[in-house]
């Protein structure tokens, strides 16, 4: 249902990310965002777009910018109306919006939990928890290579009095699955969860080129 290309460009200590997804039905979701590497990653700036039909209960557009702690969500409300919503938020160190799958990449040592922090639209800002625990290893083979995965299950910890009663609300949103290889050179293998807080549960995975014959 849509095809997806991942840049990222490092300038001295500094490195840009953006996520870039085209659906078959004209939807997009283009994700940047711009974090620093100096002994811990640190985001900077973050910035997200979605639109067209596959974002209909949510399109938006959210920019975060972490120095000053300034947030806009700018989307659509249920009458069609366009909102803004410009709000300034204290926020953490260990912001990862836009850098969750950089931050699996390079998780070390035998910690089975790890939390980390994110700015979530409701479409009101809203700063909530991310607890990533490890699920163990699993096997998976490309061509005749086997290699092994580490899974990852990261759980949204919505926090307070709203945090309890999402679950009974039927509002808690679900799990997101990840799989990173390891090694050296850590990388990402597929996923499975929600795109935005109320979506369908999405599966990403990497893609194998197709070569034109002349």
């Amino acid at each position: 249902m849509a095809d997806g290309d991942l840049f990222q460009v490092a300038r001295g200590g500094r490195v840009t990310t953006r996520l870039l997804f085209r659906f078959t039905d004209g939807s997009i979701r283009d994700e940047t965002a711009v974090f620093s590497q100096n002994r811990h990653f640190k985001l900077l700036s973050h910035h997200l777009v979605q639109k067209g039909p596959s974002f209909k209960p949510q399109p938006l557009d959210m920019t975060v910018d972490v120095a000053s702690g300034r947030v806009v969500v700018r989307y659509t409300d249920d009458d069609g109306k366009q909102k803004v919503e410009d709000e300034r938020l204290e926020l953490p160190a260990d912001l990862a919006n836009g850098i969750t799958l950089t931050l699996l990449k390079n998780i070390r040592g035998g910690s089975p939990v790890r939390q980390v922090s994110m700015v979530v639209a409701t479409p009101k800002p809203r700063l909530v928890k991310l607890n990533i625990e490890a699920q163990g290893e699993e096997r998976f083979t490309t061509g005749k290579a086997a290699h092994t995965a580490t899974h990852y299950v990261v759980k949204v910890d919505i926090g307070g009095l709203a945090g309890v009663v999402a679950p009974l609300l039927g509002k808690q949103p679900p799990d997101t699955h990840v799989w990173i290889v390891g090694g050296e050179a850590p990388a990402f293998v597929k996923s499975e969860g929600p795109m935005f807080l109320g979506g369908p549960l999405w599966r990403i995975e990497l893609a194998s080129p197709v070569w034109r014959t002349r």
